[in-house]
């Protein structure tokens, strides 16, 4: 079964027959002991620290359909390595461009996913409010703002409503959050812990979203909510929106509540805070664990896991864009 592998420290990534191996190398350049892993088995590689490879090792894990996803030292991300486009299909390109060219059809799109990604923030507070946690007034914020979302005709007045309602959703985390402060959101970077896993974790669910749509016959710079942009992969931008409050805040609020990351584990700096390398495995082992997460879908009758959850949900956008299928944003249930 391949998974995904996650380089945290410098290193040189090269190729020994079908084996990946990476070797640590210090801030001196001495190396550390080498790790050997089979490319049969791997599905994503993660880039937190620098690393050393060449052209015929990127060409070894494009033939063997490997994505390399790189982030700098705040955690953001900066880009990837993707195979070439083995699923792209024309009448589905077609039918995407269609939809962004039509103001009626992509107005149509985008108004679903605010009001899929709102409606899985205030599954959340719902789900802390049954615990005694005093998120009253955010929901009714956010139950103001979705009321403007049918009557929205401009792409830019949508964005400006989901970022209100991210926003009345983000004034909660102090009250579900023991321990921590929020203080707003910042990013670029972020000023406190809770914005830094924020920042990563939102960055994480969007590359799980890139590798589910790269394995499909959508094309990820097509979106409808997010302005395409030249360099930037957009129509992850616009599925990441649905699934940051199941993948990511939760994870976020299960964490910190049971303590398992503490502020010990940030690296507090001039207007920046980091997560020091211990604690950012914590997270993405924590994140991985969510994604193998299984519930029963209750369209398909049997177990899934969160992640083929995101890829499911690439499927219902084809076939909306296809006309086969109205396209009905993945609710939270629970």
């Amino acid at each position: 079964m391949k998974k995904s592998y996650y380089l945290f420290n410098p290193g040189r990534l090269s190729r020994h027959d079908n084996t990946l191996c990476f070797t640590p190398v210090d801030e001196e350049g001495r190396e550390g002991q080498a790790r050997h892993i089979p490319i049969t088995g791997v599905d994503n590689l993660y880039c937190f620290g620098s690393l050393d490879a060449n052209s015929a090792l990127f060409n070894f894990l494009g033939k063997n359909q490997v994505a390399v996803h790189f982030f700098d030292y705040y955690e953001h991300y900066t880009g990837s390595f993707m195979p070439k486009e083995y699923l792209l299909a024309g009448k589905m390109q077609v039918e995407q461009t269609r939809f962004y060219l039509s103001p009626k059809k992509r107005q149509e799109l985008a108004r679903l996913l605010v009001e899929g990604a709102a409606f899985n923030m205030c599954k959340n507070l719902k789900y802390y409010q049954n615990r005694d946690r005093d998120v009253a007034r955010p929901l009714e914020r956010i139950g103001q703002y979705m009321t403007l979302i049918p009557t929205a005709t401009r792409i830019d007045e949508l964005m400006g409503i989901e970022g209100n309602i991210r926003q009345a959703y983000y004034d909660s985390f102090e009250t579900i959050i023991t321990d921590f402060e929020m203080g707003g959101r910042s990013k670029q970077p972020p000023r406190n812990e809770i914005n830094t896993l924020i920042s990563f974790g939102n960055m994480l669910c969007y590359t799980v979203c890139l590798d589910q749509i790269y394995h499909t016959q959508l094309n990820p710079t097509i979106s409808f909510l997010h302005e395409p942009g030249a360099r930037r992969y957009s129509l992850a931008l616009d599925l990441a929106e649905i699934f940051k409050p199941l993948l990511v805040d939760r994870t976020i609020f299960s964490m910190l509540n049971k303590r398992q990351i503490q502020a010990s584990d940030f690296r507090k700096e001039i207007n920046s805070c980091t997560l020091k390398d211990g604690a950012r495995k914590v997270f993405v082992q924590a994140f991985e664990e969510r994604l193998k997460e299984t519930f029963k879908h209750r369209s398909l009758g049997r177990n899934v896991s969160y992640k083929h959850l995101v890829k499911l949900e690439c499927y219902k956008l084809s076939k909306h864009l296809l006309g086969m299928e109205t396209y009905r944003p993945f609710r939270m249930l629970w």
